[in-house]
């Protein structure tokens, strides 16, 4: 029995029972698998449900706006994944009639899909022969065929493309993807794999060498750029200054408070002697609280993030700025670690 053959048999009999492997719909299928990109199924399920409840049609999600998709993102990191969800949506909408398309060519003419969620969703939602591979199958291949070369370099991506189709059963392509991302997300972990009772361990490579803890290899070239974010809270007659981010960076379209970014960690005080903060926030200003340091990690980015509840007074505006009530809080797209500190400042 082949490598395929034998995880098949394995994921028929220990698969989890997840809602979108209930159904061929390409749309519960596209959205899962962009809810699930980088991040875990417990994690992702959650989101998953409350998306399909509110938009359980392509059409209901093309006609959402954009405050609500990143409202309802919120805490998934990524946000740009739910802006590019809202764009193919009204592509389908707009060129398909609202029928989600399932042909691999298809899907790759759309916003925010790749190689990978194309081949995902044309092969389980339609069963055409294309091999998935992302972090899971990568991992599972590297091992079982003792592959060293790295998963995050041209020539290694090549490779293992190359195999994965290899390898892909043609007649169940469908079931076969998602066996090998099941296998590799339950047994053949990236820690601690559970190799004592993996089917196909006999016939391993890595499980032979003792060489699992060094595969798959991959390169190290991310550096990570680090930020120093200071947020200022002026609040009055229960209404603050929220800022509405322009469409580039982190966090784009999205609410966060008044930001004053530094070259280095600065106390409180030094923050309020930033030139800028004192032409839009004025001079003297006393502090009621402030935050300690948070750091929140991104893919790119490290930042360290300190608010600072300042006296109430009157302020010069910014044109992104605006006064809103304490209540809506809760209704607007925050940053996630804009979201937690809010939630514990007014006891949510």
């Amino acid at each position: 029995m082949d490598l395929s053959s034998k995880l098949i048999t394995w994921y028929t009999e220990n698969k989890r029972d997840l809602p979108w492997r209930n159904t061929t719909d390409a749309y519960t299928i596209w959205l899962s698998e962009i809810i699930l990109q980088q991040t875990r199924v417990e994690q992702g399920l959650p989101y998953f449900n409350r998306f399909l409840e509110r938009y359980s049609t392509v059409t209901d999600f093309a006609a959402a706006p954009e405050d609500d998709i990143l409202k309802l993102w919120q805490g998934l990191g990524y946000y740009s994944r739910g802006r590019n969800m809202l764009k193919t949506a009204q592509l389908v909408q707009e060129h398909y009639n609202g029928v989600f398309p399932v042909k691999y060519e298809q899907l790759l003419r759309l916003k925010g899909i790749g190689e990978y969620t194309a081949a995902a969703v044309s092969s389980f939602a339609a069963n055409e022969a294309k091999a998935v591979v992302d972090g899971n199958v990568y991992r599972v291949l590297a091992r079982y065929y003792g592959i060293d070369e790295p998963i995050n370099l041209p020539k290694g991506k090549k490779l293992f493309q190359q195999l994965a189709d290899e390898v892909l059963d043609q007649e169940r392509p469908g079931l076969h993807n998602q066996a090998m991302m099941e296998f590799g997300a339950m047994l053949c972990k990236p820690r601690n794999p559970a190799c004592g009772i993996c089917p196909v361990r006999l016939s391993c490579v890595a499980f032979k060498l003792n060489s699992t803890t060094a595969l798959p290899v991959k390169v190290n070239k991310i550096k990570k750029r680090v930020r120093f974010f200071n947020y200022l809270l002026n609040i009055a007659d229960d209404k603050l200054v929220l800022n509405k981010r322009d469409e580039s960076g982190i966090w784009a379209n999205m609410y966060d408070l008044p930001l004053f970014e530094s070259d280095r960690q600065l106390t409180p005080y030094e923050v309020l002697d930033i030139a800028e903060v004192q032409e839009y926030f004025g001079e003297k200003l006393k502090i009621k609280y402030n935050s300690p340091v948070v750091k929140h990690v991104l893919t790119h980015q490290g930042l360290f993030i300190q608010f600072i509840v300042i006296e109430e007074k009157p302020i010069k505006m910014k044109p992104e700025w605006f006064f809103t009530n304490v209540a809506d809080l809760e209704k607007l797209a925050l940053p996630k670690p804009i979201f937690i500190f809010i939630k514990y400042f007014f006891n949510f």
